[in-house]
């Protein structure tokens, strides 16, 4: 059970940061950087709504957030491993 809710919780903020990725480079031309996604999962955890973040390894949330770093990377300098 431990790690459904592990899977969902990494789904849950990949998808969570890519929505506000979107948001920022539709507004501001440019996407967020590792730094400012690591602190919004800090802020995510510390929210009433998303208390539940807590219960699972934070690497493995770590290390949805590192993937989506990587693909926001590859994004801006149009690459890709195809």
């Amino acid at each position: 059970m431990l790690i459904a809710k592990t899977i969902g919780c990494s789904r849950f903020v990949f998808n969570h940061l890519l929505a506000l990725w979107n948001d920022t480079y539709k507004k501001a031309g440019k996407g967020l950087t590792y730094p400012s996604c690591s602190a919004e999962l800090t802020q995510l955890k510390k929210r009433q709504d998303t208390l539940w973040l807590k219960e699972v390894d934070s690497t493995a949330l770590q290390s949805s957030l590192k993937n989506l770093a990587d693909a926001f990377s590859r994004f801006s300098k149009k690459q890709n491993d195809m």
